[in-house]
């Protein structure tokens, strides 16, 4: 006599088969970047940033923060700024690539800045 398993128990070991999946893989998250700004950027607020690097080629809103990205031939640069008390300032750059001893790299700023002295006020 052959017994046939109840629906019940069969899905009970198919579930218990489909829980366990695949091996778990962990990705470990990149360094952060070192602390420090660089020299003369922080508390820059928008028409000044404007006036040294130009159009930012994005910007995001989100809440009171903004990101402004500008873009170079060999970096991109990413300006964090806060509003407090209804002035909107720099309190934090990075770059891409990185600095060396902090998260922004200065020759990827004086890059952004020269090219922007260079583009025709419009």
């Amino acid at each position: 006599m052959r017994r046939s398993v109840p629906p019940l128990i069969l899905c009970a070991l198919l579930g218990a088969c489909a829980a366990q999946g695949p091996a778990a893989t962990h990705v470990a998250l990149p360094a952060a970047p070192p602390a420090g700004e660089p020299a003369g950027t922080t508390g820059l607020h928008e028409a000044d940033l404007r006036s040294q690097f130009g159009q930012p080629a994005f910007v995001r809103h989100d809440g009171a923060a903004q990101i402004w990205r500008f873009d170079g031939a060999g970096c991109k640069a990413y300006f964090f700024l806060y509003s407090r008390d209804g002035n909107t300032a720099v309190w934090h750059v990075e770059t891409a690539p990185r600095g060396q001893s902090i998260a922004a790299d200065e020759g990827c700023l004086n890059a952004l800045r020269g090219s922007a002295a260079s583009r025709p006020v419009s």
